[in-house]
């Protein structure tokens, strides 16, 4: 078995990285459509890289793929970084790499997971995120999910010689509906 269901959704569960999805990986972060929206479409990724770093996150903590339950396939990544056990805080970030697996809710499953798990398990009060202004969908998403925004790191990102915000949100413990907010 590849994959090992560590917290399961309804239509999809976050399982531990797997190394050999190294492949995948590569080619998802030289998608400038996802490594625009990530902030790294600077950089090139190689297949020794992307297993090099794969390897280290599976060894890290809270580092998940985000796995379709029928067919046990690949959707994206989902992660905590950044944790502090002693504040119980951390920040987390995702990415829906499957472009035909965009806009179909997954993203909203797997934060919301995430987020059960955090509270839940890891017993995290606060959650943040970060995100650019540009990035419109994304954003409607974490507001489902009940991040609210804490402010801006303002023209912190230039793409295509525009610049944009670096918007910042959060979420508590006590702020978090696991059920409500639909799907983006």
């Amino acid at each position: 078995m590849k994959y090992y269901p560590k917290v399961t959704g309804e239509r999809i569960y976050l399982s531990p990285i797997c190394p050999d999805d190294a492949g995948t990986y590569t080619r998802w972060l030289n998608d400038p459509e996802i490594t625009n929206r990530l902030g790294n479409s600077t950089q090139v990724f190689s297949l020794l890289k992307e297993r090099k770093l794969l390897e280290e996150l599976a060894q890290e903590g809270p580092n998940f793929a985000i796995i379709r339950g029928a067919d046990d396939t690949l959707l994206g990544n989902i992660s905590f970084f950044g944790h502090d056990a002693i504040q119980r805080r951390a920040e987390c970030g995702l990415f829906i790499g499957a472009a035909e697996s965009r806009g179909q809710g997954y993203g909203t499953e797997a934060l919301r997971l995430l987020l059960h798990y955090g509270f839940g398990i890891l017993n995290l009060h606060n959650v943040m995120l970060r995100v650019f202004s540009f990035n419109h969908q994304a954003i409607t998403c974490y507001e489902k999910v009940g991040f609210k925004r804490m402010g801006a790191r303002r023209q912190a990102y230039t793409l295509h010689g525009v610049t944009h915000d670096e918007v910042y949100m959060d979420i508590l413990a006590s702020e978090f509906q696991p059920g409500e907010g639909g799907y983006c």
